[in-house]
């Protein structure tokens, strides 16, 4: 990545295409020329865009949209929810013709709106990922309903092996169900328990909100894969990712830096102090 300043102890970016340090921004129906501005600025920093839930099947100039992402190497997709939307009224079949017919090489299979038995969705996970790259969502968008630990665990682990490119964490655009408490703080002792089997680099985090992507970059780094980013937000988590805002300053700074920096501040409020 070329920035406009060459400054040391700036984190190392995986590059285009990545398999690490993914993001994720959610259209949930820009206009034409609001993705034409939107990559203007962003297209460097954004990986795959979803269309959320079932925004797909109602706005206008699809292709047109669709052509202009993939124009820049970004890898458009439906969202989880459209897809249940087709398994619920039994249309499978027509699900893959709908996304055959705008060519996607990207699809989601997710069970956060309707349940479907386990093993029937892995089975559509390994049906599409003959030809496609598919991501599958784990949680539920029920805030009633509570997945222990090591179902999430097994649910990814089988999905994984079931062909899916990454599981996707359910945070929801609110951030506050899945992998979330109601208030949008992280659940700790569930991610722990999850990372101690699944490797963090197949799993993509939704973390709409910044304590939630800066919590997240704290524990796994800057290249952590995180979704479900807000259009208008993709360049300040970039910022995020570099250290390049508050909430990270120190993050990837020498710790004699650090340190010297910190001091200085206790210095300077003991003098004005005195």
């Amino acid at each position: 990545m070329k920035y406009n300043f060459d400054l040391p102890f700036i984190p190392k970016r995986t590059i285009q295409p990545r398999d690490s340090g993914v993001t994720m921004m959610m259209d949930k129906g820009l206009s034409v020329r609001e993705v034409e501005d939107f990559l203007e600025a962003n297209a460097n920093y954004t990986d795959i865009v979803k269309f959320g839930f079932g925004t797909s099947l109602v706005i206008q100039n699809l292709e047109e949209k669709l052509k202009l992402y993939r124009s820049v190497g970004i890898k458009p997709y439906f969202g989880g929810t459209l897809f249940e939307v087709f398994i619920a009224r039994n249309q499978f079949d027509d699900y893959r013709r709908f996304i055959d017919k705008y060519k996607l090489e990207l699809c989601e299979v997710s069970d956060g709106s309707i349940e479907i038995p386990h093993e029937e969705k892995l089975k559509y996970i390994s049906e599409l990922a003959k030809d496609r790259t598919v991501l599958s969502e784990v949680g539920s968008k029920d805030a009633g309903i509570i997945i222990s630990p090591s179902k999430w665990i097994r649910m990814m682990k089988t999905e994984l092996e079931a062909g899916s490119w990454k599981v996707i964490a359910e945070g929801r655009e609110s951030g506050t169900v899945g992998v979330f408490r109601p208030n949008g703080t992280a659940h700790t002792y569930l991610i722990n328990k999850i990372i101690k089997t699944i490797k963090p680099e197949d799993i993509l985090w939704e973390a709409p909100k910044k304590t939630q992507q800066v919590w997240f970059i704290r524990l796994f780094g800057h290249n952590v894969n995180l979704g479900n980013i807000a259009p208008n937000e993709v360049i300040p988590l970039e910022c995020l990712r570099l250290g390049l805002r508050g909430d990270t300053f120190f993050q990837f700074l020498p710790k004699d830096i650090e340190e010297r920096l910190r001091q200085k501040n206790v210095d300077d409020t003991v003098e004005d102090e005195n």
